[in-house]
């Protein structure tokens, strides 16, 4: 293979040789005075000259080689790509002046041409069928359907009919935000047809793997249907009439809603970024501030969509289920057990969003991986450069891997937090014989109610001009948490006045003024979770710069320092999560809620509180989340577009950035999926002695069954990450094939004189990653299954009752141990190493393609698998271990 050789030019770094059309070029120095010109020279030609070289161009006899195009058409001319690059370019963290009020100099418009990749536009089945509908007549349906929402709330409950209102009024802020994004213009276009291939990629890769995930849905159903058309009823079921049908189908509906708000939430998160993203490259070439705004924007719009969706999901089932089996009438069911009919449609949500994380995970990292290995350490190329056949394949992953699955990872996060929460406050408000139990089970929806409006506050409060007292520089991370700022502020003050008005009781008087301070221990340990996330993976903190200093040593070193920072960096999150656990339990229970024998039963439930606390500001952590692929896939297409080298400077600031926002998100994640599993474990174990008819409190590890269901919990995580993180090294074993084999069949790729197929990796990467997300998903929803049906069996001869739903118990709190501990080194680790090549890319330490550089590249992609393959989905796991434990423990006993 014909290697470019490199001269070096002091201003500019490294020149590669100028392809043909660059060649005509020089040849039209005749029309100028400067007999040697620079490549700064070229650019400064006049439209004149620019012309005639073109012309002198087409004249050439340029032709393909012979069998070197493999799929593309021989004898058409491509026009080159432009080939000056900086390679070593120091930029800042903070946006200067000039970046922030767009003053990049001339920006000289040059002749550009790009392979039109754009095929036919996707859009899901029921978004055609609305969208060829009479417009009028859509409305009408929608009058009446919000008038039949509005009806069944009324008769449920006031609190139902604020909950409504605020998520519809959430819903028309997120179509202002998404008009406004969408309002900007795409830039040149070049940036459009890369914008419309990375589209086109990420819609076909969603529409296929949801429809795998929608047949192992309806698989999944049909088999709960069989489980509850056979098993035991409570007692509170019989009293109320309600029979095993009933209870079966009211499950599987339930489940079935659920699938299908979770991958709703995934497909709004894919469909905004993968418009928003070159709205952002367009942007960067006037100001750094206004691509910012839009790229929070347009994660904003996501995040309302799915936190909107999760409230007004449950809330509609609650109602729909209240007003439909005519709870508190007499002889019917009460209102403090309806909660438990909720469980499926969190199971629904846990099962969806565990394939769309492992698939999206797989596909992104998998992509990423290989056109790194080949790309930076082989070719020496710049990342997303065009030159890369990986590289639309990477770009797409950032939408499916970190957009759609982290929309339905937090939806699920939201909608198990709030039907374990309402369950506990049910069962709280039952035993303490509360008479007006209903604002002890609503106030969760309440609460992500106030969250949907104090996050709108904190997304508008970023703006693309910089205040009139702002003076110099500004780090775009200062921007964003100043955001976040706002939004805790505000979370604060509107949680009290929720506890004041739905968890007041004549009972305790002072107990709201406990559950108030409950979620202001939630809403601390979030904001020191986001600290603590930033501390260990930013490049302005000393755990990265040291990990940047390792790589100069070699690659063994990196990864020796990258994991060691990982392993560190799960001490404090532990530490935290402990406190807030014991604080919150004991605020609880000394609320003055107390049952008929004077026992005090507030401690879970504070717990709760303290979760939907932590939880209150999930809309604008979202949208900080979503930021991060937004601004990845922008600083893509400037790259790919060959955009001046200030654009790309913006970009790579707010990548950066996005960086460590996708990180502390994650931390964030994990911290509210503690919380929650413990909810969750506390639920599973109320439903257990609801079933059985008899206490069920403690678990006793000392029984020989019950250890080994512990062991068995902690290998499931090890054994699930295990398989995570080696179906992305193989799919990345067939890209780096994939893109080697093109390099060499194709030498021209390199000299911009042939173009990759990009098409070959994008397909490569989407069935591999389809393929091997099956086995570790089997794994987590069949393991628990097993173990307690094996175990029931096993107690049943043994004479040892309830033995499965022991073991099961063991094993749901042994993988949520294990699971926080080892999300918590993935995340941070793989975190770290993204940061510190990033560090490294700024001049630091020698720079881009330094052998330090080549080290932490090497670190990086260690990295990706752990921190968004793994890491995320064991978010996903530990929650649906529990989840299915609900919905599953009449089998186990």
């Amino acid at each position: 293979m014909a290697c470019a050789t490199s001269a070096k030019n002091d201003d500019l770094g490294t020149i590669l040789p100028p392809p043909p059309f660059l060649q005509s070029l020089r040849a039209a120095q005749t029309l100028n005075p400067n007999p040697n010109p620079s490549p700064n020279h070229i650019r400064s030609l006049t439209p004149f000259t620019v012309v005639w070289a073109v012309k002198r161009f087409k004249d050439q006899s340029f032709w393909l080689r012979p069998g070197s195009g493999g799929d593309l058409p021989q004898g058409i001319e491509y026009s080159s790509f432009p080939v000056v690059r900086r390679v070593n370019s120091s930029h800042t963290m903070l946006m200067g002046d000039d970046l922030e009020d767009g003053n990049l100099g001339p920006y000289q418009e040059r002749l550009r041409t790009f392979p039109n990749m754009h095929g036919k536009s996707y859009n899901p089945l029921i978004f055609r069928i609305l969208m060829g509908i009479n417009v009028r007549v859509l409305f009408v349906i929608l009058l009446l359907a919000l008038g039949v929402v509005f009806y069944i709330g009324a008769s449920t409950s006031p609190i139902i009919v604020f909950v409504f209102s605020v998520c519809i009024i959430s819903f028309l802020m997120a179509m202002h935000l998404a008009k406004w994004v969408l309002a900007k213009d795409e830039g040149p276009p070049e940036m459009g047809q890369i914008s419309d291939a990375i589209r086109d990629g990420a819609e076909g890769f969603f529409r296929t793997q949801y429809g795998t995930i929608s047949k192992m849905a309806i698989l999944l159903a049909a088999v709960i249907l069989c489980i509850y058309l056979f098993r035991t009823t409570t007692p509170q079921q019989e009293s109320s009439g309600l029979g095993r049908v009933a209870t079966a189908f009211i499950t599987v509906a339930a489940f079935l809603l659920g699938a299908f708000c979770s991958g709703v939430a995934g497909y709004v998160g894919m469909w905004v970024s993968v418009r928003a993203n070159v709205r952002v490259s367009s942007a960067a070439r006037r100001s750094a501030r206004e691509a910012l705004q839009i790229a929070v924007r347009a994660g904003g719009f996501s995040a309302m969509i799915v936190v909107g969706m999760a409230v007004i999901g449950i809330a509609i089932l609650y109602a729909t289920f209240y007003v439909w089996l005519g709870v508190d009438t007499p002889g019917s069911m009460k209102v403090t057990d309806l909660p438990l009919l909720l469980v499926g449609y969190g199971f629904g949500a846990s099962f969806v969003a565990l394939f769309a994380q492992l698939g999206g995970g797989i596909y992104t990292k998998a992509a990423d991986v290989g056109a790194d290995l080949v790309g930076k350490v082989e070719q020496g190329i710049p990342e997303d450069d065009p030159r890369n056949p990986a590289v639309i394949a990477d770009l797409v992953g950032d939408n499916v891997g970190d957009c759609a699955a982290r929309g339905a990872d937090l939806f699920e996060s939201i909608a198990a937090e709030i039907i374990s929460a309402m369950i506990l406050g049910g069962t709280m408000a039952q035993r303490c014989k509360i008479e007006d139990p209903s604002g002890f089970i609503l106030f969760p929806l309440v609460v992500h109610s106030f969250d949907l409006v104090i996050s709108s506050v904190g997304i508008l409060s970023i703006r693309g001009t910089r205040g009139s007292g702002a003076k110099g520089s500004e780090d775009p991370m200062a921007i964003l948490e100043r955001g976040y700022s706002i939004t805790v502020i505000l979370a604060v003050l509107t949680f009290g006045a929720s506890t004041r008005w739905l968890l007041y009781t004549e009972q305790a008087p002072s107990a709201w003024f406990h559950f108030a301070l409950c979620g202001l221990v939630g809403i601390i340990t979030a904001y020191i979770f986001v600290w603590i996330t930033k501390y260990y993976t930013d490049y302005k903190y000393e755990p990265v710069r040291t990990l940047a200093l390792a790589s100069s040593t070699g690659h063994g070193t990196n990864i020796i320092a990258g994991v060691s920072l990982g392993l560190e960096s799960t001490a404090l999150p532990v530490l935290v999560i402990s406190v807030a656990i014991v604080s919150a339990y004991w605020l609880g229970q000394t609320s003055g809620l107390v049952d008929e024998n004077g026992v005090p039963t507030g401690g879970l439930f504070g717990t709760a509180v303290a979760t939907m606390g932590m939880l209150s500001t999930a809309a604008y952590v979202l949208t900080m989340d979503m930021f991060g692929p937004i601004a990845d896939n922008a600083g893509g297409i400037v790259e790919m577009s060959q955009q001046p080298e200030s654009v790309r400077e913006i970009t790579d600031v707010l990548d950066a950035v996005g960086n460590t926002t996708k990180a502390t998100t994650k931390g964030f994640a994990i911290g509210s999926a503690a919380l929650a599993s413990f909810l969750l474990f506390s639920a599973y174990m109320d439903e257990v002695a609801t079933f059985a008819r008899e206490p069920f409190k403690q678990v006793d590890i000392a029984i020989p069954e019950v250890f080994v269901g512990g062991l068995l919990g902690s290998m499931l995580i090890f054994l699930f990450s295990a398989w995570a993180c080696s179906a992305v090294g193989r799919t990345a074993q067939e890209v780096v094939r994939e893109v080697r084999r093109q390099f060499i069949e194709r030498p021209g790729i390199m000299e911009y004189k042939e173009k990759p197929d990009y098409a070959r990796c994008v397909a490569i990467v989407a069935s591999a990653s389809l393929r091997e997300m099956i086995k570790p998903g089997a794994l987590a929803i069949i393991s628990p299954i097993a173990v307690g049906i094996v175990f029931r069996i096993f107690g049943y001869y043994t004479g040892q009752p309830l033995l499965g739903a022991k073991v099961v118990a063991s094993m749901l709190m042994f993988a949520t141990v294990s699971g926080i501990l080892m999300a918590l080194f993935l995340n941070t680790s793989g975190g770290a190493w993204d940061n510190a090549k990033k560090y490294i890319e700024t001049g630091v330490l020698g720079g881009k393609g330094s052998d330090c550089h080549k080290a932490a590249v090497t670190g990086d992609t260690v990295g990706d698998p752990f921190k968004d393959t793994a890491g995320p989905s064991l978010h996903v796991l530990i929650k649906m271990l529990a989840t299915i434990t609900l919905v599953m423990a009449p089998v186990f006993l």
